[in-house]
């Protein structure tokens, strides 16, 4: 009888690629981090935790950049020589619109809409004067679906895919695709912040949160794990993505199935 052989494993894909990753501390971004790190890629590791972006990078053998997305002047002095952007990075308020604080909507717009464009902005011309580059914009089901009681969190991906989709357009040519990524409710603190944020504001258990509010309009009864969110945004930067640019990839549990 012939043994069974075992399969091997392919060179990595992304080896002498550069990843910029924001957010990379935690959740989706380490995530992230370590699937771009695993498939070759040299990854800075973006994020304003000092000690969870240090030990992300020493654990990946990356580079940490403690960097506040909120100040612009920070954004602009990130590398501008990665060949993948992953806009991963964002934070969340709850609250009617009638109460909203104006400074935390202007926060979130910074880090999760400007943020985004500067670090965009700076890698671009590197990728155009190679010849390939990929943009991965972490969105979410917001970016395509609305929610009461976060104004700022809906009006910043639904921003976030407008950009992307610009950015598609005018990478084309220069061999740069630029894609969404769209989550449903991912484990992550996060959410775990906003499982407490929604019991607060509908008046209900934590546990009602995600079963009545959080899970349902979606068909698949579950919270999506960072990991599944990371192997799609890889997937966008593999040799058969060229031609996918300017899309939204729902991982939503069928939410936008209805």
């Amino acid at each position: 009888m012939e043994s069974i052989q075992q399969a091997t494993v392919p060179e990595p894909f992304l080896t002498g690629r550069t990843a910029l990753v924001t957010g990379a501390a935690g959740g989706i971004g380490r995530a992230c981090a370590l699937a771009f790190a695993a498939a070759g890629a040299q990854v800075y590791v973006v994020d304003r935790a000092a000690r969870a972006a240090e030990a992300v990078a020493e654990q990946i053998g990356g580079i940490a950049l403690v960097v506040d997305l909120a100040d612009p002047d920070a954004v602009d002095g990130l590398p501008d020589d990665a060949d993948i952007v992953v806009n991963n990075a964002g934070l969340q308020h709850v609250a009617p619109v009638h109460e909203f604080p104006p400074e935390r909507f202007q926060l979130i717009q910074r880090v999760m809409v400007e943020a985004p464009f500067r670090i965009i902005r700076r890698t671009l011309p590197h990728m155009y004067r190679q010849e390939w580059g990929r943009i991965v914009n972490i969105s979410s089901v917001h970016g395509l679906r609305a929610s009461p009681f976060k104004v700022a969190y809906v009006a910043a991906k639904h921003a976030l895919e407008g950009l992307s989709k610009v950015v598609a357009l005018e990478g084309a040519p220069h061999g740069v695709t630029s894609n969404c990524v769209n989550p449903g409710y991912v484990r992550t603190p996060l959410v775990e912040d906003q499982i407490a944020a929604q019991a607060l504001a509908h008046g209900i258990a934590a546990q009602d949160v995600i079963e009545r509010v959080m899970l349902e309009r979606s068909a698949i009864k579950r919270l999506i794990e960072p990991e599944e969110v990371a192997q799609a945004a890889l997937w966008l930067c593999s040799a058969h993505t060229g031609y996918l640019t300017g899309a939204s990839l729902p991982l939503d549990g069928g939410w936008t199935a209805h």
